[in-house]
């Protein structure tokens, strides 16, 4: 009987090694998503460039034993904290593979002698060289909660992992994906049901362990068109609901709040001085500090004003600048250069009212005297026209979205709700009317190819 692969392989974390800038470190920021690779290619002996093999070639010498178990064929990855190669599994008949959902899916069409024969074809798996800057805590963070995640529906599972000197690898599965950037613009809103009900799923189930994913983008959504099918990947910077929380007013009922924020320093302050806002000349309050982990434009408001209690809602504001960047067809919607421009950017459209409000519900204060910024912002209907040119000629008819567009809206309201106490969940997504489509779509689909036949 093949043996099972599912148990997470013991990686040593020695407290000695674990220094204190490692536990508070600073490498919080994944990289632009415009510099990251995104895609793969059907095949199995794709043109390597020289400096890619050198770079095979090294992490073969360097991590004793891998050429024996893998074959390393192409980098395929590239990130702030790993590097991630494409591999045929030399050693795949020797094991269970319940991770192989693309063999599950030939067992399923082959006679019963096939199925009893060890699949001839080769097969690959991806793996993560996790940099050796990345502390030991967040290394075994990662896989821990990988293994945590193995059964979860549309989230890539780990199938081993494995550790020479400092260095660790990850292995996973390889999946077949499309890059971003060559299908967003072109994506009719039939297809970006699918698409959202596949990534949704995900974090339904990473959610439903309490687990933030924390840097959910494009690029770390694999996303196969084709088969209208995605997988979640990228755990380096998740962490488990409530790790290193500390008080945070949005956390408390809303009369304690408007109480704490009357008879705070600020407000205090402001009844001294009414011309401008004021602030102390020797503020001797500590700084605070709070985890905001991600990619710049993708950063829920809450983590951009420090919130000290973030929730698994983060992950939603993300999806929600996904599917702006959908409606829009504008990749990456939101490029900020640091978090008070990101902040900025989203007073641009929900404006500076709002931006207020949810500053307060932080317990923080929010003033800007920019004048294009406007108290109430704009809808995001009339961003989305704006950014696909249906605004331009003032001699026209006014333009409107279509009636499918306004339902992404709708949906894309519930998305980026400032406060992360009235986003909607994963689970509540799911059954919203927009991807419930889904369904109808794929009908209709079925329907047109019964037509053609006919």
């Amino acid at each position: 009987m093949a043996k099972a692969r599912t148990s997470l392989r013991h990686i040593d974390v020695h407290e000695d090694d674990i220094k204190e800038e490692d536990a508070e470190e600073t490498l919080d920021e994944s990289m632009n998503p415009l510099e990251e690779s995104g895609h793969t290619v059907d095949s199995s002996d794709e043109e390597v460039e020289d400096a890619v093999q050198e770079d095979m070639a090294r992490f073969e010498e360097t991590f004793v034993g891998i050429n024996k178990r893998f074959r390393l064929i192409n980098r395929i990855g590239e990130g702030t904290f790993s590097t991630v190669y494409k591999a045929e599994d030399l050693e795949y008949d020797k094991y269970g593979n319940t991770w192989d959902i693309d063999e599950r899916e030939n067992q399923k069409w082959s006679s019963p002698a096939q199925r009893r024969r060890p699949s001839r074809r080769p097969h690959y798996v991806a793996i993560k060289k996790i940099y050796v800057t990345s502390s030991p805590i967040r290394i075994f963070n990662e896989l821990e909660l990988l293994y945590d995640l193995r059964d979860s529906d549309s989230v890539c599972p780990l199938i081993t992992a494995f550790r020479h000197l400092d260095q660790v690898v990850a292995v996973l599965p390889y999946f077949q994906h499309c890059d971003f950037r060559d299908y967003y613009r072109d994506m009719k809103i039939s297809e970006m049901r699918p698409y959202f009900r596949s990534l949704l799923t995900a974090l339904r189930a990473v959610h439903s362990k309490k687990i933030i994913h924390r840097d959910v983008k494009p690029t770390n959504f694999l996303y196969n068109p084709a088969q209208s099918r995605g997988v979640l990947v990228d755990f380096g910077l998740a962490e488990r609901e409530g790790t290193d929380w500390h008080h945070c007013l949005c956390h408390v009922p809303d009369e304690d709040r408007r109480y704490r924020a009357s008879h705070s320093v600020w407000a205090q302050n402001q009844a001294v001085s009414h011309s401008a806002p004021s602030y102390p000349k020797n503020d001797t309050r500590n700084s605070r500090r709070a985890n905001r982990a991600g990619t710049r434009g993708f950063r829920a408001p809450e983590v951009l004003l420090k919130c000290t209690q973030q929730t698994v809602s983060i992950d939603m504001w993300s999806v929600g600048v996904i599917l702006l960047t959908m409606l829009s067809r504008r990749f990456p919607f939101f490029h900020s250069a640091d978090d008070i421009d990101a902040l900025l950017e989203i007073t641009t459209i929900f404006g500076r009212r709002k931006m207020r409000e949810t500053a307060i519900l932080h317990g923080q204060v929010f003033e800007t005297n920019v004048p294009s910024y406007s108290e109430g912002g704009h809808t995001l209907e009339k961003i989305i026209l704006w950014c696909t040119g249906r605004t331009g000629d003032k001699t026209q008819p006014k333009k409107e979205l279509e009636e499918d567009e306004k339902e992404a809206v709708q949906f894309l309201y519930r998305l980026l709700e400032c406060n992360p106490a009235k986003r909607i969940t994963a689970d509540e997504a799911l059954r919203h009317p927009f991807l419930l489509r889904t369904f109808e779509d794929s009908e209709a689909d079925e329907d047109m190819v019964d037509l053609v036949e006919v």
